[in-house]
């Protein structure tokens, strides 16, 4: 029987020759992960069950970067549960304030994920690895707690859209202009229970940072799964940071989808999701009657090194509108350190930023950043829903790091080729020459 690369792994673990979609399995983990929202209902559901001990202390990750450092005494309680048990069963991947990241950030950028894996976490970003041709998938926690104890846990096979990428990026355009695209494409419901399968000629103009930033969102189109094939870029992306053996897995050429995409890169610009869903998504250029109040970059979707030099480079020589507040938060303490040794931070400092510790916090309206009754914010996170980021009736719009530093400046949203004139123009974006030196006009920073 043919497969598609998720089927391929959930078979692999299973024990199985092969899998079929709707079939249900029970599969072998390689990795657990929780954090200081959804491990404590973990913990407590491991308690209840009468568990003593952990499958391996290896591959389980807890990662305290919702709330932390802690904002109030219940965030302060849930950090305190999970250091205790951390300490009880010895977790290797414990990672608390100083060492922690926002944990989709952080688990790359350690090599805690690998191609050919099946991994689970009690949060819905968790989609985030397949990337890296990982099968990853949020799960609830109290499905996670058994798992911690027994290291396999049951799933049903999901069936799979193909999405095609063809094409050229565009100035500007990142992975997060792709993947709102595409759930403007499909809506917030269109892959449900599906995994979003990654293909073509056009992956070579993708980053990782650009592939991290779609697989999280396939959740927010439904689906079970992102995944993207293992090519070189994996593997440059991989080399002396995995810390285990790994096996890529490909999709039989007869593989079957319930249907199949395509993306052209040529066409795709600046997308902006309007509230009140991702699905929501416009032009960065209808947005010059859109006056707002804040702007976020930062969180497990946009947080990465890229993605602050992305908006580096657009808030180089400039500054906020006045009376609007910029918030930047590098996603690990790596990021954040590189952030001061490129000279990012500066850049955001003179720009009238503030720059926050790794958190989620505003992601989920918890803190540093909740939004009052009436105010707008554009948001490099990944949701857009009702009081997302505070209350009912304030409203986030979803956007690139670029788009994000370009309405900051503006006071609307708007496209960065409003802000930077072509005479100005950045042509580094993260990118490299044919020489292999990056090239970026911050290299006049220092």
């Amino acid at each position: 029987m043919s497969m598609t690369m998720t089927q391929k792994i959930l078979a692999r673990h299973a024990g199985l020759s092969e899998v079929h979609a709707g079939q249900l399995i029970q599969a072998k983990l390689d990795l657990v992960l929780a954090n200081d929202i959804t491990a404590p209902v973990s913990i407590n559901e491991f308690s209840a069950a009468g568990f003593d001990k952990v499958f391996d202390k290896s591959r389980i990750a807890l990662v305290m970067d919702h709330f932390t450092p802690n904002k109030d005494i219940k965030s302060a309680t849930q950090c305190r549960q999970c250091r205790t048990f951390a300490r009880k069963f010895d977790i290797e991947h414990f990672y608390d304030v100083g060492e922690m990241g926002i944990e989709h950030a952080l688990l790359p950028e350690k090599g805690l994920v690998a191609p050919g894996e099946a991994i689970i976490g009690a949060d819905s970003h968790t989609c985030t690895y397949g990337a890296l041709g990982a099968f990853s998938t949020g799960v609830g926690s109290t499905d996670l707690g058994a798992a911690m104890a027994v290291g396999y846990t049951w799933f049903k096979v999901p069936a799979a859209i193909k999405v095609k990428i063809t094409g050229h990026k565009r100035r500007y355009v990142s992975g997060k202009d792709v993947v709102l695209t595409l759930i403007g494409k499909i809506g917030v419901d269109g892959a449900l229970y599906q995994s979003l399968e990654f293909c073509g000629e056009g992956l070579k103009e993708l980053t990782m940072a650009d592939r991290l930033t779609i697989a999280n969102m396939a959740i927010e189109a439904g689906g079970k799964n992102g995944i993207f094939p293992v090519d070189d870029i994996t593997r440059e992306y991989l080399k002396g940071r995995a810390v285990r053996s790994w096996e890529p897995v490909e999709a039989d050429s007869d593989a079957e989808y319930t249907s199949t995409l395509e993306l052209n890169l040529d066409e795709i610009d600046c997308t902006v999701s309007w509230p009140h869903l991702p699905e929501n998504t416009r032009s960065a250029r209808e947005g010059r009657d859109v006056a707002i109040d804040q702007v976020l970059i930062g969180s497990c979707t946009n947080g990465r090194i890229e993605d602050m030099k992305a908006a580096a480079e657009i808030f180089k020589g400039r500054h906020l509108a006045k009376g609007v507040r910029g918030i930047i938060i590098p996603a690990t303490q790596d990021v954040y350190r590189d952030c001061v040794r490129l000279g990012y931070a500066e850049i955001f400092l003179d720009a009238g930023c503030v720059i926050s510790t790794s958190t989620c916090g505003p992601c989920l309206g918890g803190h540093m950043g909740c939004l009052a009754a009436g105010e707008r914010c554009v948001s490099t996170t990944n949701r857009n829903f009702v009081g997302r980021m505070g209350h009912v009736e304030s409203e986030l719009y979803l956007a690139s790091p670029a788009v994000a530093a370009a309405s900051g400046i503006a006071g609307h949203i708007a496209h960065p080729e409003d802000i930077v004139s072509p005479e100005h123009e950045c042509h580094g974006g993260g990118s490299a020459s044919p020489a292999g030196t990056e090239t970026s006009c911050l290299s006049e920073v220092k």
